[in-house]
């Protein structure tokens, strides 16, 4: 029995979960919010049961040293050195990465290298891996990268219609996230329907305040929503998504704005958000549109019609269809947006019944009809597993 801990890392977050394996058992689990803030918040699970503490955490260092301590003090590992594993979530791994990787400082100088492209993810992820790091030097460190599943797309797929030398200079190109959740729910949608991945063709829809919707042909990403950063795609909780890119410049002289104020009112003031005025969360414009709130219903149906043009676009390059897969907090929760989605991709063949969907929250769960040409699942994600398998294989070798 081997421990390993996965680690998901944010700018003033860090989620954790200390698994057993080969059993995939978990230990415990919780994460530390408002990192660097003048109150922190350290959650975590023992014996079920959640304890929490809530006190300045100045920065990662301090949190991992808080979370080792205590896994040591609620008796969770006798010692720290029992941890032979970790791995850590990495959002972008560029054209340099493009599947899990053992860390040494060459990786970890290459990962700092790409941090242009994930300003937001990349820098949170290497400072929890330098933190873990210097608490656990003994411990085999592994990356996990959000982009390395779908670096199986074709360059007729993954490259934009600018100047190629942009490609080449600055490797724009589409990259694609959340590929740790898309390659599991694609994986667990396999073995639930008693199939081998490789014979079928799956469309995840991982929506959540980030979406994204990708399609897996023979267990490999062939196309997926986002693109040269989580900005495109499906709208999102506050991203706006796949919108005209004149929109940009225009704003920008009708309103004085710089480059920097209109990125900032796409990435966080857009999506749910911008249109709704209510919120970015999909359970509040859910009940304001109960309500009768008009922006609001408007809202949620524009996430169904962007979500259902991805379905048909990628049901249309995969020749086909077997299983659509919903996953992520809306996917997992809202059976109402699942209807709303489905209803407008019945022409495909996929048949939602609406006994098996109404209510039904987090768990596994065939949705379809029994004479529905398209399987329709509800599986929950779980990135944290798949980041320790990967951690895991690195520590048996």
């Amino acid at each position: 029995m081997t421990k390993i801990i996965s680690v998901n890392a944010g700018s003033s977050s860090l989620k954790f979960q200390l698994f057993e394996m080969p059993e995939e058992k978990v230990l415990t689990s919780g994460v530390f919010e408002r990192i660097g803030l003048d109150e922190g918040i350290f959650t975590i699970k023992v014996n079920g049961e959640k304890k929490v503490v809530k006190e300045p955490i100045p920065d990662h260092t301090k949190a991992v040293e808080m979370l080792l301590n205590a896994l040591v003090e609620y008796k969770i590992v006798d010692h720290l050195d029992e941890i032979k594993g970790a791995g850590h979530r990495a959002v972008h791994g560029g054209e340099l990465f493009t599947e899990s990787v053992k860390v040494d400082d060459e990786v970890a100088k290459k990962f700092e290298s790409l941090s242009d492209l994930a300003p937001l993810h990349n820098p949170a992820g290497l400072v929890g891996y330098h933190a873990f790091k210097e608490a656990l030097p003994n411990c085999i460190h592994t990356f996990v990268f959000d982009t390395a599943f779908h670096s199986t797309m074709k360059p007729d797929t993954f490259l934009y219609p600018i100047p190629y030398e942009y490609y080449e200079k600055y490797q724009i190109r589409r990259y694609g996230f959340h590929g740790t959740s898309h390659k599991y729910v694609s994986q667990r949608c396999a073995e639930l329907m008693n199939k081998n991945v490789e014979d079928l063709k799956i469309i995840t829809c991982h929506l959540g305040n980030g979406a994204s919707i990708t399609a897996v042909d023979g267990g490999k990403s062939i196309n997926t929503s986002m693109g040269f950063t989580p900005l495109a795609g499906v709208m999102m909780g506050t991203r706006c998504g796949d919108i005209d890119p004149a929109i940009v410049t225009y704003l920008q002289k009708k309103e004085g704005l710089s480059a920097a104020e209109v990125e900032d009112i796409m990435n966080k003031h857009s999506g749910m958000l911008g249109v709704s005025g209510i919120s970015s969360d999909g359970r509040d414009v859910e009940d304001a549109a109960k309500e009768g709130n008009e922006r609001a219903i408007l809202t949620e149906s524009i996430f169904a019609n962007r979500v259902a043009s991805f379905i048909g676009s990628y049901y249309v390059q995969l020749g086909g269809l077997d299983a659509i897969v919903f996953t992520g907090g809306i996917g997992e929760n809202d059976g109402n947006m699942r209807k709303r989605i489905i209803d407008r991709v019945k022409v495909i063949g996929a048949q939602l019944d609406d006994a098996k969907n109404d209510g039904v929250r987090g768990v596994e769960k065939c949705l379809s009809t029994d004479d529905s040409k398209v399987a329709i699942w509800l599986i929950p994600t779980n990135e944290e597993l798949m980041i320790a398998r990967d951690a895991y294989r690195f520590v048996k070798e």
